[in-house]
């Protein structure tokens, strides 16, 4: 695993919308002022012509996404994920959510992986907030390929979709010959009796470094990998439940409202199970190196092999 392969999801991201743009002239990409960090520098350099630079004015931004949107144009509006989710939440709910418009939300920096810029950037909740906006498919890929993957699907997919992107380089791992990306679609990564890991985003690297971990003590984890929180892949994770009776979410996000909130809604209705969440609780993040905050809110391999052992327990 050290000789693992790493980019950053927003780079990917960069990368992507540009490669598209050369097939697809309706790709439109804005910006808050912060191409450099979003990566949508790339695609300005590539096709200046078809870049606009809101400025800081997220909420603007998405309104003039929604009305490019409207004249037929695929936007791709974005921004930390703090601002495209957070300060732009009324403009996205009222002109993209409501309407149905075919706009592309890329919320980079999310987590408190953004590290030093501290608590005021470092967002957790934006999760919680795009999954009520009735319609909006939300997206939180793993790695690079899986990242890609993401944004070929949003295109083909007519309708407003949040994509969450991080800052850290993060381990390539969906470089198998049989990886399929499908919008609502959960990843069996790992098969496990003894109770199942769900994790989305970074924190799925995470997962199977637990699970790996685990199994050296006789303890046989799943890892499912939720790379869609909305639509969640319900029927994957009630499998899981029925199976294993015990489920344990991961996820770099607040526990109120990500994915474990979705995952333990979904059990409610299923097959009530046990339901661990690990993530952030109910606190803000603050300034410091983002693989050390990581390991500071038990965003770790370490945290979820002692957490799966203490509920197996």
């Amino acid at each position: 695993m050290s000789d693992t392969v790493k980019i950053a999801t927003r780079e990917s991201y960069g990368n992507i919308i540009t490669e598209l743009a050369a097939e697809n002239p309706d790709i439109i990409v804005l910006d808050a002022d912060l191409a450099a960090a979003t990566k949508t520098g790339i695609f300005k350099k590539a096709y200046p012509e078809r870049f606009f630079d809101c400025g800081i004015a997220e909420a603007n931004m998405m309104g003039v996404a929604a009305g490019l949107a409207a004249c037929g144009k695929i936007p791709f509006a974005s921004s930390f994920a703090m601002f495209a989710a957070g300060r732009a939440y009324e403009i996205v709910r009222n002109s993209i959510g409501y309407p149905g418009l075919n706009v592309k939300i890329g919320a980079t920096h999310a987590g408190v992986s953004v590290g030093e810029d501290g608590a005021t950037h470092q967002c957790c909740e934006d999760i919680a907030l795009m999954r009520t906006i009735p319609g909006m498919t939300v997206i939180n890929p793993a790695d690079d390929i899986e990242a890609k993957a993401a944004v070929k699907a949003a295109i083909k997919l007519n309708g407003p979709v949040y994509m969450r992107f991080g800052r850290l380089a993060t381990p390539v791992f969906n470089n198998n010959e049989d990886y399929k990306f499908e919008i609502g679609k959960g990843i069996t990564l790992r098969d496990g009796g003894d109770i199942t890991i769900i994790a989305t985003g970074l924190m799925v690297w995470e997962a199977l470094k637990a699970s790996d971990e685990l199994k050296k003590e006789g303890i046989n984890a799943g890892v499912i990998n939720i790379h869609t929180i909305k639509p969640l892949d319900k029927e994957l994770i009630c499998k899981a439940a029925e199976k294993t009776g015990m489920l344990v979410t991961v996820e770099e996000h607040s526990v109120i409202g990500g994915l474990g909130s979705a995952v333990a809604e979904a059990v409610t209705e299923c097959r009530p199970v046990p339901v661990i969440k690990i993530g952030v609780n109910d606190e803000y993040g603050y300034s410091g190196p983002g693989a050390e905050l990581l390991k500071k809110f038990g965003l770790c391999s370490e945290n979820i092999v002692e957490k799966v052992k203490k509920a197996l327990k």
